[in-house]
């Protein structure tokens, strides 16, 4: 997966997207943006909006969601993974049934959510519900389709950004 086109938004794409963020996450766009606003459209498909040179968001097929680096402002639910699914989830892997220690009740198929692990809680990625919460501990059979994770070309182009900055400022 490459890049293949980028480019900086306009101010039509910008209304649209704040529209579209409002009635999906109740959130302005104004409260992602943190400078110059770019979109990244990726050779698969995807773009990946960026805000001062950080992923804020990935728009695919399945819909428009969070990165990994904005989940501090928008709030998902969660899928908790036993720490034998870690390194499966954070190549890319969708999360099984016998490594969801818990998840949110709450969930539906086809809501986003955020999987973290079990003994730090941390994200490792952000997916589509495939069944509901409460049915996510089963003894087998996919739960959690993978769309971002730690260590993908997503979350490399923010780790770049933060190595170009640190590097502009020496």
């Amino acid at each position: 997966m490459s890049i293949k086109r980028r480019y900086h938004a306009r101010k039509a794409l910008l209304r649209r997207l704040s529209i579209e963020l409002q009635n999906k996450f109740g959130k302005s766009f104004s409260e992602f943006i943190m400078g110059d606003v770019e979109i990244v459209e990726l050779d698969d498909g995807r773009q990946v909006i960026l805000s001062g040179g950080r992923p804020i968001l990935i728009r695919a097929k399945e819909g428009i969601f969070p990165t990994l680096a904005t989940l501090d402002r928008v709030s998902l639910k969660r899928v908790v993974v036993d720490m034998g699914a870690v390194p499966h989830v954070a190549n890319g892997a969708d999360v099984m049934a016998p490594g969801v220690t818990a998840a949110d009740g709450d969930i539906s198929p086809g809501d986003e959510v955020m999987v973290v692990d079990e003994r730090n809680a941390k994200p490792l990625a952000i997916g589509l519900a495939l069944v509901p919460g409460s049915a996510m501990r089963a003894p087998r059979g996919r739960v959690v389709k993978n769309l971002h994770h730690v260590g993908d070309k997503i979350w490399s182009l923010s780790k770049r950004a933060q190595g170009l900055g640190s590097r502009e400022k020496g």
